[in-house]
């Protein structure tokens, strides 16, 4: 019998700002095509929880929002921070003792300084935060969907999506290595590039943008998102009779159906 394969904690932050034309927009960037997991996809910043997360966890000290959230919890939400870090160079942070987020030129200083080396493997996250005398803002995340990979896939996650306001002018930038590109993009303009074949958009990718398309402004998308009863999805994937492939997921989840045709899943 095959063991069932791993399912690895991830966690995603879809990044928003109002824009002029009095859309949401989102924080997007197209993957690598040699990265193995959702390879040229237009996707949220976002990975694997780590164990780096779990010691930052464990010392309260480094960040804000945490109160009454057990370890796997707390794991999610400092690894969407990180990860948003490495992969945008936006770090969603307050300086020890202030009560708002750190402004763009102090992030900047910081990842001139960290960004890079973190990537790498060359320095910790917690020694980012504590050597610059951080605290991480958790509560600047909001809970907005949790996802679990289908079974089968070669790669499985159990994900997390949380909903962030952008710090105001900190415009983020990707990495140029995991990923190759990046944008500020509003639901509408994303989808059609789904459609239209320039952009190539993950299952799960597409479903949050349809969803979070409906909302006036960003205020209105957390206000709604805090009042959330999020529902777990893990797709159920079928074949039809025609060797097509077709995923189920709860209705109750909230999403724009519940059963899908689709070609890969992401």
């Amino acid at each position: 019998m095959t063991e069932p394969r791993a399912v690895r904690q991830a966690s995603t932050v879809l990044l928003l700002r109002d824009n002029a034309a009095a859309e949401i927009e989102l924080f997007m960037m197209v993957r690598h095509h040699q990265i193995e997991f959702n390879s040229g996809a237009l996707v949220f910043p976002g990975g694997s929880v780590d164990a780096n997360d779990k010691e930052i966890a464990a010392r309260p000290e480094l960040y804000s929002g945490g109160g009454g959230l057990d370890a796997d919890v707390l794991g999610f939400r400092i690894a969407g921070v990180r990860e948003t870090f490495e992969e945008s160079g936006i770090l969603l942070a307050r300086a020890k003792g202030s009560g708002v987020l750190i402004d763009a030129a102090r992030a900047r200083q910081i990842e001139a300084a960290h960004r890079v080396a973190l990537c790498e493997g060359k320095t910790s996250f917690l020694d980012v935060v504590a050597g610059n005398d951080l605290v991480l803002a958790l509560d600047a995340l909001v809970p907005y969907a949790h996802w679990i990979t289908p079974e089968g896939m070669p790669k499985r996650f159990d994900t997390w999506f949380f909903l962030a306001a952008a710090p105001p002018d900190q415009l983020g930038v990707h990495d140029g290595k995991e990923s190759t590109d990046s944008i500020w993009l509003s639901p509408r303009e994303a989808l059609a590039g789904g459609e239209s074949g320039r952009f190539k958009l993950p299952f799960p990718t597409t479903r949050n943008l349809i969803r979070l398309g409906k909302q006036a402004n960003v205020a209105a998308a957390l206000t709604d998102a805090r009042g959330m009863d999020i529902v777990t999805v893990l797709p159920v994937m079928t074949k039809t009779p025609d060797g097509g492939r077709q995923l189920r997921i709860p209705r109750e989840a909230g999403y724009d159906g519940e059963v899908f045709e689709v070609g890969a899943v992401g």
